[in-house]
This record gives structure tokens, C-alpha cells and sequence, in this order.
């Protein structure tokens, strides 16, 4: 699918990879709808910035969790440039979840951003997406798709869970629409990382190096643009994945 003159709509889109992708996706010429739940001046100013590669920006705040503000948000975005044709599922929310516990409440925030959100989302713009004919759908997931990680139980479930919605979405929706993810690693590093920590970070990687959100940005235009590759998932993380291995076998 060719981005101009098209309509994608970015879920977390307003910040931190949400954002370069929005751009990304303003600059090869689609008008952009930037979901976001709390972030509403960075959505004002992301708006501003894609309006500067003369395409329409459509801000709309909505939790994504909640059906009903989905619906809202697709009729307004379909309201403002007729329909959506490009859906990247982008949002999450980074909290541990330590188990066992006796507090739910993280667990069901994160996984119904990262599950029931992105199924929302889809459900929301399948129908006019099979009505047109053609859309495509890329989900953020990350490495934690593949993997345990120690106190992120709510993160792995639901990454993982974005993953097998992946697969089971290209193929309810084929051939008109095609769906894939992307796996970030290391792009962008948390508020709270020190120095030495980025540098930890970094090592772990085949590339000895931190990517950029643009990085993740491209993979997303290439799952875009890309006619005859759907259900799949493309790890961009520098080699991540292997690094453990760079200095010993077994």
C-alpha cells in the first residue's frame, strides 16, 4: 500500500516510538490520527509537526481499553478524512507486575492496553478497511513476545498474546488486509536507566549499539508498503536477540 493520501491511524502516537512513527507515516504522505490517553499537549504538538508535511492531523484522546471510546474515535477519525486505512497498534503501558501478588490492578491495566486495546482497535477498523478493500494493520510488539522477563508478567503475556493476534488477524482478514508486527529492542531507554545502564544495554546487542525510533518507524513503512507479506514479525534490535552469545557457546 502506498501511504499517500491515505489514512493511518497511531494508537500511543504521541510520544516516545508512537511518535517517530506517526511522523514516519506523515511524511510518506498519510493523514495521521494520534490516539493518546494522557499525553494531550505532546499529541498537540506532534499534530503540528505532521501538518508540516502538508497531511491532515486528527489528535484524539481515548483509553483505548474502554470498546465504546474506540468506536468514538474510529467514527471521528473516519468523520475527518473518510475512512482508516492504516492501523499501527503502538500503546503500552511499562509496569512491572511482580508474581505472585495480591494487587490485580497493574495486570489488568497493562494487558487490556496491550490485548484487549489492540483487538478494539481492529475490530473497530476492519470492517472499513474489507469495505475498501485493502488496509494494513502493524502491531508493536517487542522481544518480550519470545521471552520471559523477570517481573514483567502482565508486559510478556500481553506482547505475546499482540503476536498471536497478529498471525490469527492476517488470516481472518486476508486477502484485503494484511497484518504483521514489528519487535523493537533498545531504542529509546526508560526515564529511569543510568548511564551505565544504557552502556549494559548496549553491549547485549550484536551492534554494541542503541537504535533510534526511526529505526522502528522504517520496519512499520516497510510492513506498510510491503503487498505480499502478511501474518509475519520482523526483531528490530540490533542483534539483541543473540547477543548473549557473542563470547560463548552452549
Amino acid at each position: 500500500m502506498n501511504p499517500q493520501g491515505k489514512t493511518a491511524l497511531v494508537t500511543g502516537g504521541a510520544v516516545r516510538v508512537g511518535k517517530a512513527i506517526t511522523l514516519a507515516l506523515a511524511r510518506a504522505g498519510a493523514n495521521v490520527v494520534i490516539n493518546y490517553h494522557s499525553s494531550a499537549e505532546a499529541a498537540e504538538a506532534t499534530a503540528v509537526t505532521a501538518q508540516s508535511c502538508n497531511v491532515g492531523a486528527l489528535p484524539i484522546q481515548a483509553n483505548i481499553g474502554d470498546a465504546e471510546q474506540v468506536a468514538a474515535m474510529v467514527a471521528a477519525a473516519q468523520a475527518e478524512f473518510g475512512s482508516v486505512d492504516i492501523l499501527v497498534n503502538s500503546a503500552s503501558l511499562w509496569r512491572p507486575t511482580p508474581f505472585p501478588t495480591d494487587d490485580l490492578d497493574d495486570w489488568h491495566r497493562v494487558t487490556n492496553i496491550l490485548i484487549n486495546g489492540a483487538f478494539y482497535c481492529a475490530n473497530a477498523v476492519a470492517p472499513l478497511m474489507l469495505e475498501r478493500g485493502a488496509g494494513a494493520i502493524v502491531n508493536i510488539i517487542d522481544l518480550a513476545a519470545y521471552e520471559p522477563w523477570p517481573d514483567f508478567m502482565a508486559h510478556c503475556v500481553g506482547k505475546a498474546a499482540l503476536l498471536a493476534m497478529s498471525r490469527q488477524l492476517a488470516l481472518e482478514l486476508a486477502p484485503a488486509v494484511r497484518v504483521n508486527a514489528v519487535a523493537p529492542g533498545p531504542v529509546l531507554p526508560p526515564p529511569d536507566y543510568s548511564e551505565a545502564k544504557i552502556a549494559q544495554t548496549a553491549a547485549k546487542t550484536l551492534l554494541n549499539r542503541w537504535g533510534r525510533p526511526e529505526d522502528i518507524a522504517d520496519a512499520v513503512l516497510f510492513f506498510v508498503k510491503a503487498d505480499y507479506v502478511t501474518g509475519e514479525a520482523l526483531a528490530v534490535d540490533g542483534g539483541q536477540r543473540f547477543g548473549h552469545r557473542k563470547h560463548d557457546h552452549g
